[in-house]
């Protein structure tokens, strides 16, 4: 008698399961293989963010759509990569007893979350920039249009992360046996990662594009300060203005 085929192993099966974050079915992705899950939770972070990212980028030019659309998720999986090795020392030293291996799948399951998220507020954006000035427009030229539209896509980002993190949080309490512990994780990757990824943030602009400067794939200076100096030069000229 054949079997019914197992639609739980089916690759867009996970997605909804991802976005639920059962603790069961964390702990069983957790103990199956790297190569079976991961990446189709690669490819959702390349095609939600990249989906996002065009959004972005897209009120400044289709080019600068491009552009981010391939910048955005390079920046999850880039923070990912290079932060796996401190996000799996500090889950050991603060207790959480996962091999370094899950530190990093946990990482990439929580992106996925944000990534699918951002893809869903997609529609939204674009409804919001369709009724934007179009940059041929000599009102679109101004900074408080460009603040408006960067203000919108902070809250969406913002929202998506939360909502990632939230997920997160339930899958390190579920493993750690102690909401504490799991508190005290959370924070000390939240710290490395937005520490890293903010670098790669400010390596990698532009993103939405200012009117007033050319489309560019990467700044001219990208490789020049880092993210500290640029948060410490705005908030010199916002008190200082």
């Amino acid at each position: 008698m054949p079997h019914a085929p197992d639609h739980s192993t089916h690759p867009f099966a996970q997605i909804p399961e991802l976005l639920a974050a059962r603790a069961g079915t964390i702990r069983n992705w957790l103990a199956e293989p790297i190569t079976k899950r991961l990446g189709m939770q690669v490819l959702i972070i390349v095609v939600g963010a990249g989906i996002y990212g065009a959004t972005l980028g897209l009120w400044r030019s289709p080019l600068q759509a491009l552009y981010v659309a391939i910048k955005f998720p390079l920046i999850l999986l880039l923070t990912a990569t290079f932060n796996a090795g401190l996000n799996g020392m500090l889950a050991q030293l603060l207790g959480l007893k996962v091999r370094f291996l899950d530190s990093f799948r946990l990482i990439v399951m929580s992106f996925a979350t944000a990534a699918l998220i951002l893809a869903g507020f997609s529609p939204l954006t674009l409804f919001a920039l369709h009724n934007a000035p179009p940059l041929d427009d000599p009102s679109a030229a101004t900074r408080e249009v460009y603040s408006a539209i960067l203000l919108m896509h902070v809250v969406a980002i913002a929202f998506a992360g939360v909502m990632a993190n939230v997920k997160l949080f339930q899958s390190l309490r579920s493993l750690a046996g102690d909401r504490g512990r799991a508190q005290f994780i959370l924070l000390a990757w939240l710290g490395g990662n937005l520490l890293l990824g903010g670098q790669f943030v400010w390596n990698l602009r532009p993103f939405i594009g200012a009117p007033f400067l050319p489309v560019q794939f990467l700044r001219p200076t990208a490789f020049e300060g880092n993210f500290f100096e640029g948060v410490y030069h705005a908030i010199h000229r916002l008190l200082t203005s």
